[in-house]
């Protein structure tokens, strides 16, 4: 079979431009000479395989591959599925081409033989939610199975999306996010919404009958905003929102109710930080969270969360695992674009920043850690604090985290300054059911798939060995 020749050097040229590289910079960082470039770029040489791997690496949220192209997404799933670190010998760009243009059934099953395993470590998750749930029935809960919704959706809801960004865009005007006003002018003159702020309300209150809606003036104005955003998504879009709810399929009509709830969350996010925008300010910011609240005037937990969404197909951002941690460790929201998935039940690895930062309100921490499969993640947490409103409500206190793979840590401020060849690394797991690790001082449990040795004659920090 003769091999497949791509000739793009117009786009190569816009990479390039966009980055603001010169012809010798981005000649450096492919590894070829300036004329070789040259010749690629007016179209006169191939991208050849291994400069495509170079370019997918090198620049994974602009060099996207043509979806249309059979070849090129096989290509694409067996490098990625070859790159797991389970593999210790990674295969080169021109093995992984010859094998994808020659044996193309051979690449095919050993892409689909990979995503088995993938999912027998989640069956195994599974196992240990059905171990540490007090559901003894095994059966999920409403939340639950709208939390495994949202997980299996890829946090990214596209007809959804694309319907706030646009009534956000319309919204906005020349800012780059709707104004307070601007939300309450929409569901008074459009909505035909009676809109009161009030200190005994909840935190939101709407009456469809009469079409009044109260807000709690108490919350903080990013909260307040946000509240009205979600209303304002749950009357406009009540259309898109129906028949996600309805494609869905869930069980009970608890689970649809939350669904619904969950996707007018959703939406006011998109709302108040439409897709193209936001992904825009979020790159040239290097996903400095801060930067970005005061932007969109969102508060640090609606920005961590709406980077998590950013999976927009040929124009996605830096795939993010995002999670919300209690002050017990309780994990109350999660979702990972990465290879690091959380525990579906309980807490999370007691080695992992995110449990510091919940007591230590308003400090961002960082933290370099590395999971038993050998992959590398930069985290980055903050604890905070939702006032009550009232002497007579304690506040919340919780922690969120946010964190990408090394490979996208020149796009992630919060790496700077980290030593990311891995030798200072923690070494974290998912959870203590799940984990490998022999050796680790927080062990809780054992891991439920390995049997346990009990030595009465001999103690180390728990009372058995993991065979």
């Amino acid at each position: 079979m003769a091999k497949r020749r791509l000739f793009a050097g117009d786009k190569l040229k816009a990479l390039r431009a966009a980055h603001g590289l010169r012809q010798s910079e981005m000649a450096e960082r492919l590894g070829i000479s300036v004329s070789y470039l040259s010749q690629i770029e007016h179209d006169d040489r191939p991208l050849t395989p291994a400069l495509l791997d170079i370019l997918a690496r090198h620049f994974p949220l602009d060099w996207n591959v043509d979806e249309d192209d059979s070849s090129t997404r096989r290509f694409a799933a067996l490098r990625e599925a070859a790159a797991d670190p389970l593999f210790s010998q990674p295969l080169s760009a021109d093995q992984l081409t010859r094998i994808a243009e020659q044996q193309p059934a051979l690449a095919d099953q050993f892409v689909a033989l990979h995503q088995a395993y993938v999912q027998a470590g989640q069956r195994l998750q599974i196992v240990d939610e059905a171990l540490s749930s007090e559901n003894a029935g095994g059966s999920r809960l409403p939340w639950e199975e709208v939390r495994d919704w949202f997980h299996n959706a890829g946090n990214y809801v596209d007809p959804l999306d694309r319907a706030a960004e646009a009534l956000g865009d319309r919204l906005r005007g020349a800012q780059l996010t709707p104004a307070i006003e601007g939300l309450e002018l929409y569901l008074r003159n459009a909505l035909s919404i009676s809109l009161l702020y009030s200190h005994n309300s909840g935190l939101r209150d709407f009456d469809p009958q009469m079409g009044h809606l109260v807000i709690d003036q108490s919350q903080p104005a990013e909260s307040r905003r946000f509240q009205l955003a979600h209303q304002l998504a749950a009357i406009a879009l009540r259309e898109e929102i129906s028949a996600v709810v309805e494609a869905a399929r869930l069980r009970s009509p608890a689970s649809r109710q939350l669904l619904s709830v969950g996707l007018a969350n959703y939406a006011a996010g998109a709302i108040l930080m439409p897709y193209a925008r936001f992904r825009e300010e979020a790159r040239m910011m290097r996903h400095d969270i801060d930067r970005l609240c005061q932007a969109f005037g969102v508060s640090f937990e609606q920005a961590c969360h709406r980077l998590s969404t950013l999976q927009r197909p040929n124009s996605r951002g830096v795939p993010f695992f995002f999670c919300r941690v209690d002050m017990a460790g309780n994990i109350t929201k999660r979702h990972s674009a990465t290879r690091l998935q959380f525990a579906r039940f309980g807490g999370a690895c007691p080695l992992w920043i995110v449990h510091e930062a919940v007591a230590i309100p308003d400090r961002i921490l960082v933290q370099l850690a590395e999971t038993p499969d050998g992959v590398r993640y930069v985290s980055m947490a903050k604890g905070l604090v939702k006032p009550s409103g009232s002497y007579e409500r304690a506040p919340r206190r919780f922690a969120v985290a946010l964190g990408c793979e090394i490979d996208h840590a020149r796009e992630f401020i919060y790496a700077d300054g980290l030593d990311l060849t891995g030798r200072n690394a923690t070494r974290i797991g998912v959870s203590c059911r799940l984990c490998p690790r022999p050796d680790c001082d927080q062990r809780a449990f054992p891991p439920s798939d390995r049997d346990i040795i009990v030595d009465p004659d001999r103690r180390s920090v728990v009372p058995y060995r993991i065979a």
